[in-house]
């Protein structure tokens, strides 16, 4: 049927109507479009081509080359030195078990490092290098790089890791790098991005540990052109970091080296102190160790090897020991008695060998007892009754407070793991931590270096400085760092009369030079030398009525954990003093028998800088000591230290 004219009319208009809005839309839809792509292209072109060149341009982390740690004489305890490996691309390697088959037999390749290489193949993306041999030598490498073509995806690197030249001597000092652990990211809040670089080393114990921010030193960067699945495609330019800081230590190479040969393998610790200054010329614990098996991870075996060893060669025993002082504490209580004006160094106390205090006998070491014995008498022959009179008369108070101002109880700020407190102890200390009231028994024991006092070998050379100088000096190890000298803190007076001072210093020398002192049989016969000294013994074990009636039992014919420690502390020269030495022997019976000679032996070899002559030795000792230098010698690793181990 055929539309009339005026329908045809109103049909064209309707459609005129919605072309022209459709038109209209799509015009709008263009137009915004067109307005769209204007602002990107124009108005944030920059921003899109930073995004773009980002995907495309990576920056890598460059680690510096960590700072070295010297001796005072510029000798290098610790160093860097190139480490080489070889390392395959996967995905470059194609059969990647042929190239390995191709590379052991130019090189010896380790299971191990083989079955660590496959794990992290499996996890890793293919593109990546993977470890296949570490810390190789340079003629390895050498054959490795000469072979390349025939080795797809094998690259021989160099790159830098710690070393420790002279091993164990500084073990305990110095400490050692290891892989980052997440132990180690898990005690940092924000850890160092370098921190996450495969293999990195951090300081793990010891100064390494306590100086790692500043030893570390600040990563460089590199930029490099990466592939849309990463890879590398080549280096665009980089920037070097910054250097760790060097330090150098107080401490003395050959007097260090020489103190951990003549300490040997007995389970032993030795300071030696420059009473002037506070300089730490040793710092010496024995059995050691050789810090570098720790360097690139330990194996099992050997760590189980360090500690199942009863004598705890992993252990820092000059500054984290601590044990009674034994008699080593008797000047201590002397100078607190002659302080309070209580005793007068002539005044004499009758020794029958025990003294009866609350209905409990203390005993001499002396069964006998030492007869009347004043003040200097005492001290020489170590008598106990002597001391035990004058601790119940000055009481503890006054006891803990001197030996507070010659830093027993006292921790010192030093970069070293562990550094122990001790304990000076008090009447609100034993409230507070044993719940307990302060008895007269307590302080007798204290008086003696027994009961509840403990102190380290570096409190003991720091009182033993006090007492030579009469003067507050304070133990430092880091001599400069970069260059730039680490200032002494200065030493004030002690504020304690002089003629008390010199009274006990009077018994130390007699302990030493006197024919009934103590130390009689470990003396320095040289007259410029003369050293003022005290032996202490101090014991790990009660000893019952029972035992003492039948006699006690010789620490010869105990077991070896049972025998008392050793101890000996001293100075010299006498008259000029100059050094002090402190040497604790565990378990190693008496101190004039164990601690003694070796402290003698020390002392003579700082005041000579090196080997004494045989002159300065009791006519008597001088064969054997001949022999035993000869021993020593061919210990010491001074005749192995290279040019290049000195600076």
């Amino acid at each position: 049927m055929r539309k009339n004219p005026q329908e045809n009319a109103e049909t064209h208009a309707r459609v005129t109507r919605r072309a022209l809005l459709l038109g209209g839309a799509q015009l709008a839809f263009m137009g915004g479009l067109g307005l769209r792509m204007r602002q990107l292209q124009l108005n944030q072109a920059d921003q899109f081509r930073l995004l773009a060149e980002e995907n495309r341009i990576n920056i890598r982390l460059i680690p510096p080359a960590r700072g070295e740690v010297f001796d005072r004489n510029g000798v290098v305890l610790a160093r860097n030195e190139p480490a080489y490996r070889i390392t395959l691309v996967p995905e470059d390697a194609g059969d990647v078990d042929a190239v390995i088959g191709r590379l052991s037999s130019l090189i010896e390749l380790d299971p191990g490092e083989l079955e660590a290489a496959a794990t992290e193949m499996e996890r890793s993306p293919p593109f990546l290098p993977v470890t296949i041999a570490d810390r190789i030598s340079w003629d390895e490498l050498s054959r490795v790089a000469v072979n390349t073509p025939a080795l797809p995806g094998v690259t021989p690197e160099v790159g830098l890791s710690r070393f420790y030249p002279l091993r164990g001597d500084f073990a305990h000092v110095v400490g050692y790098v290891g892989p980052v652990s997440d132990y180690d990211l898990s005690k940092i809040e924000n850890p160092d991005q370098l921190l996450r670089i495969p293999r990195f080393q951090i300081g793990k114990v010891g100064l390494e540990g306590k100086l790692e921010t500043s030893l570390r030193g600040k990563a460089g960067t590199k930029r490099v052109e990466v592939n849309a699945v990463g890879r590398i495609m080549r280096e665009l330019d980089r920037r070097e970091g910054q250097q760790g800081d060097d330090v150098q230590l107080t401490i003395d190479q050959s007097l260090q080296s020489y103190t951990q040969a003549r300490l040997g393998e007995e389970s032993a610790a030795a300071i030696v102190m420059d009473c002037r200054n506070g300089d730490l010329l040793t710092i010496a614990s024995a059995p050691t160790f050789d810090p570098n098996l720790f360097v690139e991870g330990i194996s099992v075996a050997d760590y189980r090897a360090l500690t199942d060893n009863d004598h705890r060669p992993l252990a820092a025993k000059s500054v984290q020991g601590t044990y009674p002082p034994g008699s080593t504490f008797k000047m201590i209580t002397a100078l607190a008695a002659l302080d309070a004006g209580i005793a007068h160094p002539e005044q004499t106390v009758w020794c029958p060998g025990h003294l009866e205090v609350s209905n409990r006998r203390f005993h001499c070491w002396k069964r006998a007892g030492h007869g009347h014995v004043n003040l200097a008498q005492a001290l020489r022959e170590s008598c106990d009754v002597y001391f035990y009179e004058l601790a119940l008369e000055v009481g503890i108070d006054k006891i803990s407070s001197m030996a507070a101002r010659f830093g027993i109880g006292q921790r010192f700020d030093l970069p070293l793991s562990g550094v122990a407190s001790g304990l000076n102890p008090t009447r609100n200390w034993k409230n507070q931590v044993r719940g307990a009231d302060w008895v007269v028994g307590d302080t007798v024991n204290v008086s003696i270096g027994q009961g509840f006092v403990l102190t380290s070998p570096l409190q003991l050379a720091v009182m033993t400085s006090r007492l030579a100088t009469g003067r507050d000096v304070v133990p430092r190890i880091v001599k400069s760092i970069n260059g730039k000298d680490m200032p002494s803190a200065p030493a004030e007076r002690l504020g304690i009369n002089e003629a008390f001072l010199n009274e006990v210093r009077r018994g130390m020398y007699e302990v030493s030079n006197h024919r009934r002192g103590t130390a009689y049989g470990s003396r320095i016969i040289e007259d410029g030398l003369r050293m003022a000294g005290k032996t202490g013994t101090s014991q790990v074990r009660n000893i019952t009525a029972a035992e003492r009636a039948r006699g006690v039992t010789r620490n010869e014919d105990l077991p070896w954990n049972r025998r008392d420690h050793a101890l000996y502390v001293n100075y010299a020269p006498y008259d000029d003093p100059q050094i002090a030495v402190a040497v604790v022997v565990e378990h190693g019976g008496g101190g004039s028998k164990a601690a003694a000679p070796i402290a003698r032996d020390i002392t003579l070899q700082a005041l000579y800088g090196g080997q004494p002559p045989l002159a300065a030795y009791p006519a008597k000792d001088r064969k054997r000591i001949e022999e035993q230098q000869e021993e020593l010698r061919e210990l010491l690793p001074g005749r192995n230290i290279t040019r290049r181990d000195r600076v």
